[in-house]
Parts: structure tokens; sequence; C-alpha cells
């Protein structure tokens, strides 16, 4: 990139953090610049405008994550939201079910990607691009979802295993995952119908019901709302195949007690014992990880407040804001020197109570409060003194 756009995203990743917003006004502030206010302003909106970089920023976080991604790396892939209930003039807006409340309302569907190791407390931005259904390039949700999926082998191979919840429950997306030779976990519907053990073909919530469920294990659960509760759950799993993919052996694995339906779970993971299919359902549920990034991002640097009315500009956010999310999940832990300074934004978080589980939480605190107030600076480089004369080193003592 040409020098102004380095320095704009340079000013963007600061100004986000330095004042946990996406606005532009605010992020100006916290740049506080020798300038007016509105001058600032108006330059970021300019840059925000001018160019795409979702390819690009894209790409580069696909590079920087790829040595955090291993054979048993969950990649997350999620259909989310931002919603504008109220807006009028943003571009690309339509209709869609806002993922918090269940209501429909005005917004934009975000595709994202993320990796997380079932054991960790990691989490790997990889993909997020902000897309709509009303022009601009869009042709369809499942093609924007391969897309996403080849960018990702691309750029790391076809390491990990792709967990997807029920809107991955398509044929469409089906054949071209295992035509792609990809490890995946999925959470089914029970709209679909497949090929049992006994090579009948049935309702696959009636092969749900069938399955034998003999492993026991407790969990803990966080209903909205509620005090954390535990659960004794019962697993159990049964071979079985797609109706148009017959010689394709999967595994359905089957966990009760969980709510009133048995959840199903299909993978083409191996799975011979019952500790294998209690693997299987650890794998789906790593994907509260990714669920809980968003939520991050969106509750921290309050995104669902952007302002950008162009197109362009809501979808370089987007990407930006995960470029930060990378930064403070990945970055900050992966040097010696940065653990060190991690620590530091641990204390400057001054939380109460010990810090929790999902840690960008208090990251985010603790970087703000480090930078608020701050002057943004850019390194400056020493100047290279130069003379209108040119000087020749003769030696002319011989004439």
């Amino acid at each position: 990139m040409d020098k102004p756009k380095r320095r704009f995203i340079n000013e963007i990743i600061y100004g986000i953090q330095a004042s946990k917003d996406v606005k532009l006004a605010n992020i100006a502030r916290a740049l506080d610049e020798d300038i007016s206010l509105i001058k600032t302003v108006g330059r970021l909106s300019r840059q925000i405008t001018s160019k795409d970089l979702t390819p690009t920023i894209g790409n580069r976080l696909i590079e920087e994550g790829k040595p955090f991604i291993g054979k048993d790396t969950v990649l997350v892939l999620d259909l989310s939201d931002i919603s504008k209930q109220y807006s009028e003039k943003q571009e690309g807006l339509v209709r869609l079910r806002d993922g918090s409340t269940g209501k429909i309302k005005d917004g934009w569907p975000i595709l994202a990607v993320v990796g997380a190791d079932v054991r960790g407390d990691k989490v790997i931005a990889l993909y997020r691009k902000l897309c709509t259904k009303r022009g601009f390039g869009f042709k369809s949700e499942n093609l924007e979802i391969l897309g996403a999926i080849d960018e990702l082998i691309k750029g790391i191979g076809k390491k990990g295993v792709w967990a997807l919840d029920r809107g991955g429950d398509r044929w469409k997306l089906f054949v071209p995952i295992l035509k792609r030779k990809l490890k995946f976990v999925v959470r089914m519907m029970s709209l679909r119908d497949m090929i049992d053990t006994e090579k009948r073909v049935r309702n696959i919530a009636a092969i749900a019901r069938s399955t034998r469920c003999s492993k026991k294990a407790e969990i803990v659960i966080h209903p909205k709302g509620e005090p954390v509760k535990k659960k004794t759950i019962r697993i159990g799993f049964q071979h079985v195949s797609f109706t148009f993919e017959k010689n394709k052996e999967l595994t359905l694995v089957v966990i009760k007690g969980i709510g009133k339906k048995p959840l199903m779970l299909l993978t083409n993971l191996k799975v011979e014992t019952a500790e294998d299919a209690l693997k299987i359902m650890e794998i789906y549920l790593t994907r509260w990880k990714c669920e809980e990034s968003f939520r991050f991002i969106k509750e921290a640097y309050q995104l669902e407040d952007v302002r950008v009315l162009k197109y362009e500009g809501l979808r370089n956010i987007v990407s930006l804001i995960m470029a930060v999310f990378f930064f403070v999940s990945v970055v900050l832990g992966a040097a010696a020197k940065l653990r060190i300074l991690l620590k530091k934004v641990y204390e400057k978080s001054k939380r109460l109570f010990e810090i929790p589980p999902f840690k960008q939480y208090a990251i985010c605190d603790g970087i703000y409060n480090l930078l608020f107030g701050r002057k943004f600076s850019r390194e400056d480089k020493e100047s290279i003194s130069q003379t209108p004369q040119l000087w020749l080193p003769l030696d002319i003592s011989e004439f």
C-alpha cells in the first residue's frame, strides 16, 4: 500500500483501541492531531471509503495466523450480523434476523472464521467479511461461504477441523466440502433423510431417537439471564451416509439431555468409541469462543454504532476490527516481551476479581486505560541532510 493508506491503517487501529469505539469522530479525538477535529474526521472519512481493504487485510490475517493453526485446530465458520434498526442512509442494508433478539431488523450479514483449540484459550481471527444480498457483487450465501473456505485453504492448507452450526446443513455445502476432503463437524437439522447402518433411508431425527446413548457426562451450561447450571448428558453414535453420496461413510453423534430434542452432530472424523463421540461434542462446543469473540467486538468497540455511510467503508471497518481483535487475542501473547506488556495491560484493566476465561474484555479495558489521554505519535525517521553542491574526492596534487 502507499504511504497515506499505511498511515491511515495505523491510525484507525490505534484509535479504535484508544477510544473503544468505531465512530470516526471518537477515533479522531483519540488521535489528538494539531489540526481541527473536523479536518481529521474528513481525512479519515475519505480514506475509509477510497478503497476496499477487505482482501488485503484478510490475506494478511491468514498469513499471520497460519503458524497458530494445527491439524486439530477447530475452524469455526459463523454467520452473524450487524443490526441497524433505525438507519436509512447507509448502503447495502437488508432485512435479516437479529441474532441477539430474534427480531427481523435492517442490517448486514457477516461471515466470520476463527480458529481455536478445544483446550486452549487463544482465539485466532482468520476471516471476517461484511456482505449484503443487495448488489455489490453478491451472488449467493453458499458461494460466499465456499469462497471463505477456499481463501483459508489457499492460506493454511487443509489443516484443522471445520465446525458449522445448523446453517451448514445444506447439500450445496456438503458436496463441495467432501470434494475438498476437509474434516468437519456440522450440527444437523431434523429435515434431512440419511441412510442408517441397516441401509435404510430414514429421517435423521428418527435415527437419532433410535441411537443407543450409553456414555454419561456432565457439562456446564450458561443460559441467558440465568445462573450457571450443570447437566448430565448421554452420548452415542451411529454410522450413516448421505442419500446422494452413499459410498462416503459418516458418523452421527447424538447427545441427549441438553434440550428437549437430541443434539445431532455429523462428522467424517473417525468415531469408534463413546470417548471419540465425546471429543466430537467438545469440538462443536468450541464454537462458543467464536460467538463470544463476535459479542466481544460488538460490545467492546461499539460495532453496531458504526456510522459510515458507504458500503466500502463499512466493509473496511469490519476488516480493521478483525485486525484489532487479532492483536488483542494473538499478538500480545506471542512473544516474551509482549507477554510482559500483557501483564501490564491486565493490571491496567483494574479487575476486582480474577481475569475471566475469555480474557479479551480485560485486555481491551487495559489497552484503553493505557492509551486514554495520550497523543498518537508516529516514529519519525531521521532526515538525511542534502546540499546543492556535489562534492567529488579529487586529488590534484599531481597537476
